[in-house]
């Protein structure tokens, strides 16, 4: 049954309050900036009262994005956002570093005796430091332009059977098992996309133009360095990134050969083409776990119910409050995410889905984030909630791994289950590599900041030679190939948010080697790292959740093994 969340009571910002202008909330901030404050008690009351105002600003943004979202060919919600990073933003922009001053300087700082704080300190040092009046006007012209990206691509369909289809709905079809028909439609995905490649690289020359100033303004060499100031990265650097790309490398990319090599031998083909990459080896029809969205997540809130009461309670709850949207449609942007709302407590669940195995995995990850930001709703300062994603992506990697023990709400047949959970193993460790290709393709991009589309083309093809197999054959898609990083939406809208999704997959293959020892103690653990939001270090919530924060190739292999011989397990399972 759906839990009790109710938004705190407001003690500074109008429950009437609607924002339309910046008047609307201007003089909130001129109250934080001019208040007297002469004692810890003003002090605290201070800190619960900025936390309050960011906390219904943040709301009030996260509504107009997901409305935004979830309707690409909305003219009043697209304005609705642009009006809010191109005006409120930029008056917003001011306030928060002059807050953040009065923060680090206030004289009873050293009087809080609240380790709680130590990253909130640590963060609004570092926003400081990196915060350029200058910078304003170029952060909400990237902002627009990284709005284009999902306008873009969230109209690409292609026209099949008398069908207007997404590419989404399309990608489906390269399950089949006919092997002309995956040609068919892989070339005419690859067509569509192609038909916005230049325009999607013209709008990208833009983001690195206007990212490389805001750097340069701010005194970094380049957007890489000052990105990794900007996100806070306090617990690890640009070489062990390095050192991490490498380990996968050495680590994963035998596996992937092995998996190529076993594909091409199974379906008998003398060439392995990418439209014979999803297909399934054994002949067998895609795996369908559910038709519809809301079908998904019925059987999303039966498998967690299956995992822990607690958590079947927090998906409940976001039924109950429409805080979804599920199915694939024209017009809605493209991916997945848990947008979470700081005020009501529970977030919004948005994803793509087309009924393959893979909405399975995103449904139970975007409810891996959707607990983390109900756990935390009762925290009281709006950035113990605001969590780093290398803390994020764990809650929603190991809800992947975890869920699957209970994988048959969605399949009632004891082979497709056996199938889902190999196939989802599988892709844990192929996937990777891929996450190696687009960091270090992103740390090229912005420490070479000169370089033309062209040498972009080869340096991305030069990249996925190394992080994939040479069993596929792409001499014939060699254009599509080298313009492959181009339906990674992180690219444009989040730089250099995705080796977290590495280092969390880690963390949570750990996780569930816990669970498969102990459910109820790993659960006990998981949700305690949860419930400390950003109160800890990564390392002490990793610690908690009874895991390592650890990306060396020896815990790479380590992790790879205990992978390998659970896939294995299951092969031999009758």
């Amino acid at each position: 049954m759906p839990i009790n969340i109710a938004p705190p009571a407001r003690t500074f910002v109008s429950n009437s309050l609607e924002i339309k202008t910046w008047s609307d909330i201007e003089h909130y901030f001129i109250d934080l900036e001019q208040r007297q404050i002469n004692s810890l008690s003003d002090f605290l009351l201070w800190l619960t009262n900025r936390s309050e105002l960011e906390t219904v600003i943040a709301e009030n943004l996260a509504w107009r994005y997901i409305r935004m979202t979830c309707y690409t060919d909305n003219k009043t919600y697209e304005e609705a956002y642009t009006f809010f990073i191109t005006e409120l933003d930029p008056k917003i922009s001011p306030y928060n570093n002059k807050l953040n001053i009065k923060f680090i300087q206030s004289p009873f700082l050293n009087e809080l005796n609240d380790s709680r704080f130590q990253n909130s300190i640590r963060s609004a040092q570092r926003a400081i430091q990196i915060y350029r009046d200058e910078n304003i006007p170029l952060i909400a012209d990237m902002q627009q332009k990284e709005q284009k990206y999902g306008a873009i691509a969230g109209a690409m369909t292609i026209h099949y059977n008398d069908k207007e289809l997404t590419l989404q709905q399309a990608s489906v079809l390269l399950k089949s098992k006919n092997r002309e028909e995956r040609k068919l439609v892989y070339e005419k995905i690859i067509a569509r996309r192609l038909q916005d490649a230049t325009k999607l690289d013209q709008l990208f020359d833009e983001l690195i133009k206007v990212r490389t100033q805001i750097a340069h303004n701010a005194g970094f060499d380049n957007f890489r360095d000052y990105k990794f100031a900007a996100m806070c990265r306090f617990d690890y650097t640009v070489s062990d990134c390095m050192q991490m790309h490498e380990a996968i490398s050495k680590s994963i990319m035998p596996i992937v050969k092995k998996y190529d090599d076993h594909r091409k031998q199974i379906l008998n083909y003398e060439q392995l083409l990418p439209y014979d990459l999803d297909v399934d080896i054994d002949g067998d029809t895609p795996l369908k776990p559910f038709k519809t969205g809301t079908e998904m997540m019925d059987k999303a809130i039966a498998c967690f119910y299956k995992t822990d009461t607690y958590l079947g309670d927090c998906m409940s709850q976001l039924k109950s409050m429409n805080r979804i949207d599920l199915d694939s449609r024209i017009g809605k942007a493209p991916g997945g995410y848990n947008y979470p709302l700081y005020e009501t407590g529970v977030p919004f669940i948005f994803m793509n889905a087309s009924g393959l195995l893979r909405d399975l995995v995103t449904i139970v990850h975007e409810g891996g984030h959707a607990v983390h930001s109900i756990v935390t709703h009762p925290l009281q300062q709006i950035d113990f909630k605001n969590f780093p994603s290398e803390v994020a992506e764990l809650a929603s990697m190991s809800m992947e791994l975890i869920s699957m023990e209970h994988w048959d709400c969605f399949f009632e047949n004891k082979e497709d289950l056996k199938r889902a959970r190999l196939q989802h193993l599988e892709d844990v460790l192929t996937i990777l590599p891929w996450i190696a290709c687009v960091d270090k393709f992103q740390h090229w991009i912005y420490t070479n900041p000169e370089h033309t589309a062209a040498e972009r083309k080869i340096y991305w093809t030069q990249l996925h030679s190394e992080f994939s197999s040479k069993v596929v054959d792409w001499a014939n898609y060699a254009d599509a190939r080298s313009y492959l990083w181009q339906k990674q939406l992180h690219i444009y809208e989040v730089p250099f948010y995705y080796i977290e999704y590495g280092m969390a997959q880690l963390g949570a293959i750990a996780v569930w080697r816990n669970y498969k020892a102990n459910p109820q103690q790993a659960i006990k653990q998981y949700l305690d790292a949860l419930r400390l939001g950003y109160t800890s270090g990564i390392k002490e919530i990793y610690k908690t959740a009874g895991v390592q924060f650890d990306f060396s190739a020896t815990y790479i292999s380590e992790l790879c093994e205990f992978v390998k011989s659970e896939i294995s397990k299951i092969e031999q399972a009758s």
